[in-house]
């Protein structure tokens, strides 16, 4: 029996609203139902920069979610990573109807990613476009854009998804679902156009004003906002090198017979896998020997060769690979750490937070470094420091002096920057850009994201090597990633040549490894959202074992056992 002082507990009728709570403590009430979208509208914030999404009790949905209960939120916007995901999906989405609509015959295939903020798109099936026809698709873009269409979700039969895609001509995307695991398909819909797209839209063509197509080489680029400008195009530079290196992946891909992940999964399942390991292989293994035999060509005028990359491009296993080509072309390699000339650590540069920032070029002391090369160069005898990690100070290191047919190697971020050695005579350097550049998309309209393949890298090796779990990696890969577009990215056309770490079997290999790492990371934190996505992308890799791989594979950087971890180009030159 109650008591006076006890809480009277009774059923009640639902209230007609709910309420939806803020991080910051600021609440919304609205109706029962009502899409997430309708309550972060009453926003002053809400464009500023736009919203386009939001993280409802620990999950990412989209704006037309709708809010059944009180419900804590986190709004998603575009200079977040996952909303600048939803604005360049659905941005790809328009593109596809605008296309179809103007090309019907034509196929449109979108490729890589441009560090500016751009994906490079490929147009098959007829020459390529005039200048005209690239400002009618920009047109017909911009009348969607205005006339500010819904795009529609629909949950569909996964083979109805099938028919309807067999009955448009897209083989890719039949290939790709006959390995589905899941009994349906979320397609969307904009007038008459449908796709699938691996993750979450914008309820609307309205939002994507921010756009615009440009000629480039024989397709063009489709351009958009980086997260830390979110309401503004960068300019485009050009990237001949970046761009030849896209192409001749096409053409790996086309001798490997494999266009998509559909087909890689087909691949898998029938066999014949190892034969793609091992072209996949023998194709990295050529393009590391005709880069040696380049260097080799200038072995009496460059001296020193920078090899530059981000973070799990695989610059580790394609330098030592690098050397052994270099080797038996009579060139001997000797390496020099650009980590020990970082300045003492109460001298190193802040960044804005306050912290100091270790990658800034400024982390390092430039002059000891040109120093030091000039007169390694010269034939002299070198004291080389040694940074000392513990106690944050340079010391005397190895003395040195160089053989006649030495040349030095230095593996570190800056390499690219031309202030690193400005001073140094042009034809004395050789500058190679390593990283996982392009990837085996899923088809001809969903990309695979080369920092996705990167990220999956690193949290293995991470685990591996470090016994990080999979929650500090990815609580991590922000500021790694900061890193990389200030220091790293806008230098890749400094390169003499670049090396493409991608493998296109790679993603079914990690899978294995990753997934029970991702599947730990705990609900309700920041990193789960991520993991979600991670593990939802990776069901559609058919997995694959590592027996086939062989010993120097770059992929054995990060899953282990590889014969190159205990290989050394260190000589004694005393």
């Amino acid at each position: 029996m109650n008591t006076p002082s006890d809480p009277e507990v009774h059923l009640v009728s639902p209230r007609p609203t709910v309420e939806v709570h803020l991080p910051d403590g600021r609440v919304l009430c609205g109706p029962r139902h009502a899409p997430i979208g309708d309550f972060l509208k009453a926003l002053p914030e809400f464009e500023e920069p736009p919203i386009v999404g939001a993280i409802v009790n620990g999950e990412l949905r989209e704006l037309t979610y709708p809010i059944k209960m009180d419900s804590s939120v986190r709004p998603i916007s575009m200079d977040d990573p996952d909303g600048m995901r939803i604005y360049r999906r659905s941005l790809v989405f328009l593109l596809e109807a605008a296309f179809d609509e103007l090309f019907p015959e034509a196929i449109l295939r979108v490729d890589h990613s441009v560090a500016s903020g751009g994906y490079y798109c490929q147009v098959l099936g007829r020459p390529p476009f005039s200048p005209e026809e690239l400002l009618r698709l920009e047109g017909a873009m911009r009348r969607l854009v205005a006339a500010d269409l819904p795009f529609t979700r629909q949950e569909v039969p996964l083979d109805e998804a099938k028919a309807y895609f067999q009955s448009k001509g897209e083989d890719e995307k039949v290939r790709l679902l006959a390995h589905r695991q899941k009994k349906t398909l979320r397609l969307y819909q904009l007038r008459d156009y449908r796709d699938y797209h691996h993750g979450y839209m914008l309820p609307s063509t309205g939002p994507l004003t921010l756009f615009n197509l440009a000629a480039t080489g024989s397709g063009f680029t489709l351009r958009f906002p980086r997260r830390h400008a979110p309401t503004e195009l960068l300019p485009l530079p050009e990237y001949p090198k970046l761009l030849d290196t896209f192409l001749r992946y096409g053409s790996w891909l086309d001798r490997l017979g494999i266009s998509s992940v559909g087909a890689l999964n087909d691949a898998i399942q029938e066999g014949r896998i190892n034969e793609v390991i091992l072209v996949s292989e023998a194709l990295h293994e050529q393009n590391i020997s005709e880069i040696a035999s380049q260097i080799a060509s200038r072995k009496d005028t460059v001296r020193v060769v920078l090899i530059a990359g981000p973070s799990s491009s695989g610059k580790t296993t394609c330098s030592k690979r690098l050397a052994v080509q270099l080797l038996a072309s009579g060139v001997s390699p000797f390496p020099l750490a650009m980590d020990d000339y970082f300045v003492d650590r109460d001298k190193t540069p802040l960044n804005e937070e306050g912290r100091p920032d270790f990658e800034s070029i400024d982390a390092l002391d430039r002059a000891h470094l040109a120093d030091d090369l000039r007169r390694l160069i010269a034939g002299q005898k070198v004291q080389l420091p040694h940074f000392d990690f513990i106690s944050g100070k340079s010391q005397a290191g190895q003395e040195v002096q160089l053989r006649s047919n030495e040349i030095i190697i230095m593996e570190g971020i800056h390499g690219l920057n031309p202030e690193l050695l400005k001073d140094l005579p042009d034809g004395q350097t050789f500058r190679l850009y390593a990283s996982a550049l392009t990837q085996l998309n899923l088809d001809r309209h969903n990309r695979v994201s080369t920092t996705d393949t990167r990220l999956i890298r690193r949290i293995v090796r991470d685990a591996r090597e470090r016994g990080y779990t999979a929650r500090d990696t990815i609580r991590r890969w922000e500021e790694v990633r900061r890193g990389e577009k200030r220091y790293i990215f806008p230098y890749q056309e400094n390169a003499d040549v670049m090396f493409n770490s991608a493998l296109a079997y790679e993603l079914s290999v990690l899978r294995p490894f990753v997934e029970p790492l991702l599947r730990q990371v705990p609900f309700g934190t920041p990193e789960y959202v991520e993991a979600k996505r991670l593990l939802a992308f990776l069901e559609w890799f058919l997995p694959l074992g590592t027996e086939p791989i062989p010993d120097n594979s770059i992929l054995r950087e990060f899953v282990g056992n590889s014969s190159l971890s205990s290989f050394t180009l260190w000589h004694n030159h005393t």
